[in-house]
């Protein structure tokens, strides 16, 4: 599992915020085609692909390293459920795609920035990328433990989890390169 470990956080390191640019119902989101496009580049760099199979009635997502066969597998269920005017199939096609987009998001840790409102959720996404970019040029574990104790209060105060996720992985980075 190693090597599939090691390019799994390389993949995190270099993917980007992933803008949410497709409209829904009084929300956006980044669609399927959009994470891809992203995606696929970094993946195949980092020796990854996945695939999402449906299977008891969820959806089995599974990440390889290629050339090992290392892999890893999320098993989610997909509720049955009638949505607004669609019959049961287009209800299924479209829960099939909402957590096809979900477990895959989760499987890789894509980011996607906050939803666009009035309470500064872009200004968020904007510092996030920024402490992303703070923890990237952390080049050792003590820089990164310098840097988390001197971010420490604010983060904890701010209950920043998307920032406390990007310290972890740096450090879990660290702790596999060596």
């Amino acid at each position: 599992m190693k090597n599939l470990i090691k390019s799994l956080s390389n993949f995190q390191n270099e993917c980007p915020v992933i803008h949410k640019d497709t409209k829904g119902h009084n929300y956006t989101y980044a669609d399927l085609p959009q994470i891809f496009s992203v995606i696929n580049p970094l993946l195949k760099k980092n020796g990854l692909c996945f695939s999402q199979l449906l299977e008891n009635e969820g959806i089995k997502t599974i990440l390889f390293h290629v050339e090992s066969g290392e892999s890893l597998e999320s098993f989610t269920s997909i509720p049955k459920v009638k949505l607004g005017a669609m019959n049961e199939y287009q209800s299924y096609g479209s829960g099939v795609t909402y957590y096809r987009r979900y477990s895959l998001s989760s499987m890789l840790g894509l980011i996607t920035d906050k939803d666009l409102d009035a309470a500064g959720t872009q200004a968020e996404a904007k510092s996030l990328q920024m402490w992303k970019q703070e923890i990237d040029k952390c080049k050792s574990v003590e820089e990164l433990n310098s840097f988390w104790v001197t971010s420490e209060l604010f983060i904890k105060e701010g209950r920043n989890q998307d920032i406390i996720s990007l310290f972890k992985t740096k450090k879990l980075s660290f702790t596999i390169n060596q």
